[in-house]
């Protein structure tokens, strides 16, 4: 959470009289009453502090692997101010609380693993016996779409390359466009699908990958957003860089 600064307290504090001033001197919202300036100083910045919270909340739990539930959070913010004294977490310490929230994050991840993988082990079957589409002994599945005609890098090569990188149901998740332009990468020092493609490119040259997820990011653990993920990558390369 963003703190305050000097000014935005000043411009917070002038709003709250501006407020006292054009309001029932009384106002109630909620069980609490607004009677003075400071009260409304008071509110105003809980409020602009509430929205803030709400806000990072609602961003945190996309990237969670269970819905989250915005009332039990604002319950237990609520009782946290409430109940200062109260330090335990539904009666857990913090080291059993947090390695609580780890294992139910574990545990929800594997699952859509799981099912991950299983959707990945049937398509890419099916996808083998599809014109023009190779497979690797590694598990690798890539397509020619054009063939240069320039040399292939190794793997202590820098490369400069167009990309798209799709989950399975064609959901964009990164290009090198959002990045501003081409990438450039050392061949060795990106995932092992990417190695084991880049190496059989020449330059010029346009693959579309299959990557399964022991080639992607199953060794970042389950706390990657991709982990037990198919990826599917358009790759164009560019340039060798020496």
């Amino acid at each position: 959470m963003k703190k305050i600064s000097f000014l935005a307290v000043a411009a917070i504090v002038m709003m709250g009289v501006a407020f006292a001033a054009s309001c029932d001197s009384k106002k109630s919202i909620g069980s609490v009453k607004i009677k003075n300036d400071a009260d409304s100083v008071c509110f105003i910045i809980g409020q602009s502090h509430g929205l803030q919270i709400r806000k990072g909340f609602e961003e945190q739990v996309k990237s969670w692997p269970l819905e989250g539930n915005i009332e039990a959070f604002i319950a237990g913010f609520i009782y946290g101010l409430q109940n200062p004294d109260d330090t335990l977490l539904l009666g857990k310490d913090m080291q059993a609380a947090g390695e609580y929230v780890n294992g139910i994050f574990m545990n929800a991840q594997e699952k859509i693993s799981e099912a991950g993988r299983a959707e990945a082990t049937k398509f890419l079957a099916e996808n083998a016996t599809k014109s023009g589409v190779i497979t690797t002994q590694s598990g690798l599945q890539y397509k020619v779409v054009t063939e240069g005609k320039g040399s292939k890098p190794t793997e202590t090569d820098v490369v400069r390359v167009n990309y798209i990188g799709t989950e399975l149901d064609g959901t964009e998740f990164d290009s090198s466009e959002k990045h501003g332009g081409p990438a450039e990468f050392p061949v060795g020092g990106v995932i092992a699908g990417w190695t084991e493609g880049l190496k059989l490119m020449p330059v010029g040259s346009k693959y579309i990958f299959w990557v399964p997820s022991s080639l992607a990011y199953d060794a970042a653990g389950p706390n990657h957003p991709h982990f037990g993920k198919l990826l599917v990558f358009e790759v164009e390369l560019l340039e060798i860089l020496k």
